[in-house]
């Protein structure tokens, strides 16, 4: 079985059929392994990887359990990046094309599009974040504090950056691939250098890791005895770093009076502070001198979920973090020299520039949290790099590491959350789409989907959008392992009334197989007793439309032959 097969019958009439969906020749295959590892490293080291684990820590776990389920996570997900990588190296097409052999040429559009849809979505916030530096450049510039709130420069800020990825969008992917070789070494050394930071403000990796304890649990939460606890920050000594704090119950904050803070005080009684009703509004301020913290809306009490199922929720969710890129990875894998270089480069770049990153994340807002005097609550912690590099006092500082986040996520960008939608689109209208057109409509859709917005809602957005996309993994790996044997007529790709041509252009099985493994992954999001399916949903999903396709599909392959 030859490694890589070429086109040899001529079908560019087809309606099918367009330079940017044609298979890459062997010629056209430069991609070595260093270039895939250096692309996956590019694409990983991102902000929303930085936070990943903070938000972990905020939900209660510790962070080597965050760091564990990270890789963990990530070490699960390349499997599924190699098995439909395989597809792409060795027939030279793009995800959309490859999806007609199990979809069909008009059913292979749902798929497409729905990948499109979530990753202009991705588009969105990693072009909202990128603008986000560029809105802290300008303020460096003027000698002005970055404000917590929307404004018309953060909006500026956001055009300018969107202006730049339709820049290499319009240079095609030779200058992709230039970018993403160029940017891992560097976003490698930032991470190196935002720790060797990090252990010299807080005083040593270890009093620094010491310090995500308190980022585990809320700065305050009611206990459901009619208590209210308060965790304000401490120093290393063990000291409160706030003096004073306010509680306003069922009003405005402003009108709340501040009372002295004391170490052994720190539980409060709901029916002192005037509470009345079984669940009040408790709003919460801390300061200490001119430092005034934000005011945070006090946590209900704990409910009873077991640890099991807060580190199944995030092994979802981690491995939904990369679930577009395990349908669409054939998009990159097209340009791979071989086999064993687009597998080994994948397992080399990703599970460690995520659990690199993460730890990043994870060690520079810890040390924030001793380094920085005016953080009392952990609320206020500079989670994203942003925030953080905004409160250096040099502004060459500020602007030379802000223009490094801007490489760093827009390397990620494009390659993640460009080239899988330019080539949906692309492949909707093979005629009349080309490979810059689609990327200028994901471009466009990244910003009616408000990522402002977006971005505050990302962990639940995981859960949710990888329930649609774990099935439609589920039916393409069993059509190309199962089903076809890893064999498909490249040419019928191409043709209308082909071998994947299902008589309508749609194969119903792979529709009905796609719908049942939808339902069983969200079923526990409508109807709580089946909770864990939706909890799973990547994997459930997966699985279910995997096994429902198989079945099928048995004695249905047809043209299964290599031309």
């Amino acid at each position: 079985m030859n490694e890589i097969v070429e086109l040899k019958e001529d079908v560019s009439q087809s309606p099918l059929y367009s330079e940017d969906l044609a298979p890459v020749p062997a010629a056209g295959r430069t991609w070595n392994m260093w270039h895939l590892a250096a692309i996956w490293v590019g694409m990983a080291v991102c902000i929303p990887t930085y936070i990943l684990a903070s938000y972990m820590i905020k939900s209660g776990l510790d962070w080597v359990e965050a760091l564990l389920i990270i890789f963990v996570a990530n070490l699960i997900v390349t499997v599924p990046m190699a098995l439909n990588g395989h597809a792409g190296t060795r027939y030279g097409v793009p995800f959309p094309v490859l999806g007609r052999a199990s979809f069909g040429p008009l059913g292979v559009h749902v798929p497409a599009i729905a990948r499109a849809l979530v990753a202009c979505g991705w588009f969105g916030i990693q072009t909202w974040i990128g603008g986000l530096a560029i809105h802290a450049i300008g303020c460096a510039i003027v000698g002005q504090d970055v404000s917590s709130e929307l404004t018309p420069g953060k909006f500026i800020g956001f055009g300018l950056f969107w202006l730049l990825n339709i820049y290499f969008i319009w240079k095609g992917t030779e200058s992709i691939r230039w970018l993403e070789s160029f940017a891992a070494p560097i976003l490698v050394l930032i991470g190196l250098a935002l720790i060797a930071w990090g252990a010299s403000k807080g005083g040593g990796f270890a009093t620094v890791l010491a310090q995500s304890a308190q980022m585990e649990k809320p700065t305050a939460q009611l206990t459901g005895d009619g208590r209210l606890t308060l965790r304000p920050l401490t120093r290393v000594d063990g000291s409160l770093k706030a003096a004073e704090y306010r509680v306003a119950v069922n009003g405005p904050i402003d009108s709340a009076s501040w009372r002295p803070l004391a170490e052994d005080a720190l539980t409060l009684s709901l029916a002192e502070l005037g509470a009345a009703g079984d669940e009040p509004a408790v709003t919460v301020q801390f300061r200490d001198g001119e430092t005034v913290s934000s005011a945070v809306a006090a946590a209900p009490p704990t409910q009873g979920g077991s640890r099991l199922a807060t580190w199944l929720f995030w092994l979802t969710a981690m491995v939904g973090f990369w679930a577009t890129m395990s349908i669409s990875i054939a998009d990159i894998t097209r340009y791979a020299h071989n086999q064993r270089e687009q597998v080994i480069g994948q397992f080399m770049g990703l599970p460690g520039a995520m659990l690199l990153y993460s730890f990043v994340g994870v060690f520079v807002t810890c040390a924030a949290l001793v380094g920085f005097g005016d953080i009392l609550i952990a609320d206020d912690a500079p989670w994203d790099p942003v925030s953080l590099l905004a409160r250096f006092e040099s502004p060459a500082v500020v602007i030379v590491a802000q223009f490094f986040m801007i490489i760093a996520t827009l390397s990620t960008n494009i390659a993640a959350n460009v080239i899988a939608p330019a080539n949906a689109f692309a492949n909707a209208w093979p005629k009349k789409i080309n490979f810059q057109l689609g990327g200028l409509i994901a471009g466009l859709i990244g910003i009616v989907i408000a990522p402002w917005w977006l971005l505050d809602h990302i962990s639940n957005l995981l859960i949710f959008v990888s329930g649609f996309l774990g099935p439609i993994l589920g039916v393409m790996v069993a059509d190309y392992f199962l089903v076809r044997r890893a064999r498909l007529s490249l040419a019928d790709l191409f043709k209308t009334d082909g071998a994947y041509g299902y008589g309508s252009g749609v194969n119903v099985h792979a529709v009905v197989a796609l719908a049942f493994g939808v339902a069983i992954a969200l079923a526990g999001y409508f109807y709580e007793p089946l909770k864990w399916l939706y909890t799973l949903s990547w994997f459930t999903g997966c699985l279910a439309s995997l096994s429902l396709y198989a079945l099928l599909m048995r004695g249905r392959a047809g043209e299964t032959r290599d031309a």
